[in-house]
């Protein structure tokens, strides 16, 4: 394989300061030339939860103030946002020298986001948040294998910060009993429907702790061992239901438990007038194995 048919790639391990933890990502570099469709076929043979391909900005979308443009597929679709893809892509192109540490601009699907990088990972601000009114938990909570008596709360909700996904409040326990039907994951729970995942929250108010899974039918397997989208939109849901009150309040979030890869999200949320003035995910990362991938023909 030539280097002028293949392009350099390195796989991260992200929402983790270890490797073979956390949720992997590769991120696809020097790939300005390609289409969509060779993005789409690049990423669905990695057949990760997402594969991150950073371009250099056009001289007007750098005048925008973006440093480096982000697009994201999963193996089955490009998504506007996600979390992982863009925590990664900037630790790494800040790493390898690419952008500066400090805050930068990505520009991706849901429009030029700030994300501030350090030598051990980034924070990333979401995109505009948006939560349902509670709705009926029997559909999804079907889809993940569980059923009414597993819910803490009775119903479920809609949240998102720039990907949407639904949310439902079940027990210890029932973290542990899930048994995803993929069928209906991909026909119900896939990029773009409504919400394109299921996540399940074990809340604890008290320590402002969530135990988290996360289930969708286009990720290459039904769980994702970390979700930054999906943390952003609990954050938003949160403030919503009137759980974290004016101030600025950290919600740690560990997933990835029952998968063998422990992950750990921080939330942080900012609440003036008892509206959510700015939401933040913040995450490590650690690069497992670099490499080079042939180019599609097309």
């Amino acid at each position: 394989m030539s280097e002028a048919a293949s392009l350099p790639y390195v796989v991260l391990d992200v929402f983790t300061d270890r490797p073979y933890a956390g949720n992997p990502l590769a991120v696809v570099l020097e790939a300005e030339g390609l289409s969509a469709d060779q993005m789409l076929q690049i990423s669905r043979e990695f057949n990760l939860s997402e594969t991150a391909f950073p371009l250099r900005p056009t001289a007007d979308e750098r005048s925008a103030g973006a440093d480096y443009v982000l697009r994201i597929f999963t193996p089955g679709s490009e998504l506007p946002f996600a979390g992982h893809p863009s925590v990664g892509s900037a630790w790494w192109l800040a790493q390898s020298g690419q952008i500066p540490f400090g805050t930068v601009g990505q520009l991706c699907g849901e429009g030029l986001l700030p994300i501030e990088v350090t030598p051990l990972g980034a924070t990333l601000t979401g995109g505009s948040a948006a939560v349902s009114a509670p709705q009926d938990a029997s559909r999804s909570l079907a889809a993940v294998g569980l059923a009414d008596d597993d819910l803490v709360e009775p119903q479920m909700w809609i949240a998102s910060a720039g990907l949407a996904f639904s949310y439902i409040f079940v027990s210890a326990d029932a973290l542990t009993r899930c048994r995803p039907d993929v069928t209906v994951l991909r026909a119900e729970f896939s990029y773009p429907q409504p919400a394109t995942g299921v996540y399940l929250v074990g809340w604890d108010a008290a320590r402002r702790h969530a135990r988290a899974r996360m289930f969708a039918g286009d990720i290459g397997s039904p769980e994702d061992p970390a979700t930054g989208s999906a943390a952003l939109g609990l954050g938003a849901l949160l403030v919503a239901r009137g759980e974290l009150g004016n101030g600025t309040h950290e919600v740690v979030i560990d997933q990835g438990v029952e998968m063998g890869r422990p992950s750990r999200l921080t939330v942080t949320c900012d609440v003036v007038d008892g509206e959510l003035e700015r939401l933040r995910v913040t995450g490590g990362a650690v690069k497992v194995g670099e490499g080079r991938i042939a180019v599609p023909s097309g």
